[in-house]
């Protein structure tokens, strides 16, 4: 039995009973009926209370002898719990002592890349160094290292970012001079820090996005390949994707703002954490895929039923695989998404405005704000708003947040979560999706000459080093 179902590591962390996992491995792993650790567990509870109404006497006994054991018990089931938590706690170190620093991209007017430009730096960008060994992640807080990549409209004027640690400046700046020698890369004043929107005289919108078919993160949205982006295709005649996100921000007033971070990190399975496949095993990213694959191929083989004209039995049989052009390229997609680097992305966003300039229209265009993206119907992904995160969870009824206190509570927490760039690590944990370099380098490439708003900071002419031959 598969639990692909669960939301693995992207829900925020809580304490979680020692032994679950091991509990939830061997019950997956018997022959016959599975149940679930939960199932498990509420069974138990009924049977206890049961026990105790026809042996009320007996029950008793059997809690004085349960409490009396606790310190011989307790020590060693309490082990796992207290070994997790050690580990939290030294990551949490980690974080507060590393640097960062955020580099704005400058980009020159004349840009003739592709995406496909921005996919191989994201194939660089694919680091998984810094928690090679238990040691190093348990005692020294050893983690991959987190990017977040930002595209921010300050007053109507668009501007692209990088958040990056201090330490990978150098390969960084590298990987994406080797892709877009034209840009300009400059140290940049972090812009949150310089208006905080959860106090009061401010209105603000933060949200979270996710993926609409979460249950399977092998199911791509549309990306440049589709939007027939690649190297050789005539740019008049290519349509980006991004020029819509790119537009919207660009058409706020100069009291407005909106952020936007794609915060991101080398996928290694955190996500299917706890999760087994049908042999027992963990659950894994090919898991996922094979079982997606498999979804749409279960789907053209039809069954038909016929009697047997002897014995009068019902015998089911199965027709040819039969395949529509939807079905193959859906199945050339998911394969093709599968064959990428993958990283854990996470995507949040937030609209503000003093009270006296917010304008309440572009909260709808905030949440549809990636619809180009949809790869829509059963067989794609699209990028949609979390309804049960941050300002989104609210609907506006007057009594479900009486004088405002949890709203301004969660737009404070909403945007500390922004500036620490924070999304993977305790203590701030949020829903995270599963993205190929392909899919990522759609959502945020540095946009071709094609895209012509002019409110997207360009630099008047490329730069470059001085020949090397001049006379000293």
């Amino acid at each position: 039995m598969s639990s692909a179902h669960g939301s693995g590591g992207g829900t925020p962390s809580g304490f979680q009973l020692p032994f679950l996992d091991t509990v939830h491995h061997l019950m997956h792993s018997a022959e016959g009926i599975h149940y679930t650790p939960k199932q498990f567990s509420i069974a138990i509870t009924i049977a206890i209370v049961v026990f105790f109404i026809f042996e009320p006497q007996q029950s008793i006994r059997n809690f004085e002898l349960f409490f009396f054991s606790i310190p011989l018990w307790f020590p060693i089931l309490m082990y796992k719990a207290v070994y997790e938590r050690f580990g939290q706690l030294q990551k949490i170190k980690a974080l507060r002592d590393k640097e960062y620093m955020l580099l704005e991209i400058r980009i020159p007017r004349e840009v003739t890349k592709t995406p496909q430009a921005m996919e191989t730096f994201f194939t660089n960008m694919h680091i998984t160094s810094g928690e090679t060994t238990a040691y190093k992640r348990y005692f020294q807080g050893g983690m991959r290292p987190v990017w977040s990549f930002e595209i921010v409209s300050l007053g109507g004027r668009v501007h692209f970012y990088m958040w990056i640690p201090v330490g990978y400046r150098r390969p960084v700046e590298s990987f994406l001079y080797a892709q877009y020698p034209d840009v300009e890369i400059i140290e940049a004043e972090d812009y949150t820090r310089l208006v905080n929107p959860s106090e009061h005289g401010y209105g603000m919108f933060a949200a979270e996005h996710g993926l609409s078919a979460d249950m399977s993160n092998a199911f791509p949205i549309k990306t440049y390949v589709d939007y027939k982006m690649e190297p050789g295709d005539k740019p008049e005649e290519t349509v980006d994707p991004l020029a819509q996100v790119i537009e919207m921000l660009a058409s706020i007033g100069p009291q407005e703002q909106f952020w936007i971070q794609f915060v991101a990190r080398a996928s290694r399975g955190e996500k299917f954490k706890g999760l087994v496949n049908a042999d027992g095993k963990a659950y894994s990213w090919n898991d996922m895929v094979k079982e997606a694959v498999e979804q749409i191929r279960a789907a053209t083989v039809k069954k038909t039923v016929r009697k047997d004209p002897v014995t009068g039995a019902d015998i089911e049989s199965e027709t040819f695989p039969n395949p529509s052009r939807g079905q193959t390229e859906a199945i050339a997609a998911i394969e093709r998404k599968a064959s990428k680097q993958i990283f854990d992305v996470g995507i949040r966003s937030i609209y503000l405005a003093p009270e006296d300039s917010f304008q309440g229209i572009m909260i709808p265009a905030q949440l549809s704000m990636f619809k180009p993206f949809s790869n829509g119907g059963k067989l794609g992904n699209s990028i949609g708003t979390l309804g049960n995160r941050w300002t989104a969870m609210f609907t506006d009824v007057p009594w479900e947040d009486i004088g405002g206190h949890h709203k301004h509570h969660l737009n404070h927490m909403a945007v500390d979560m922004y500036r620490r760039r924070a999304y993977f690590n305790d203590p701030y944990i949020s829903p995270w999706m599963i993205l190929s370099t392909e899919e990522l380098a759609t959502l945020f490439h540095v946009p071709s000459s094609t895209v012509t708003t002019p409110s997207v900071e360009r630099i008047q002419s490329s730069t470059s080093a001085a020949p090397s031959n001049l006379p000293s």
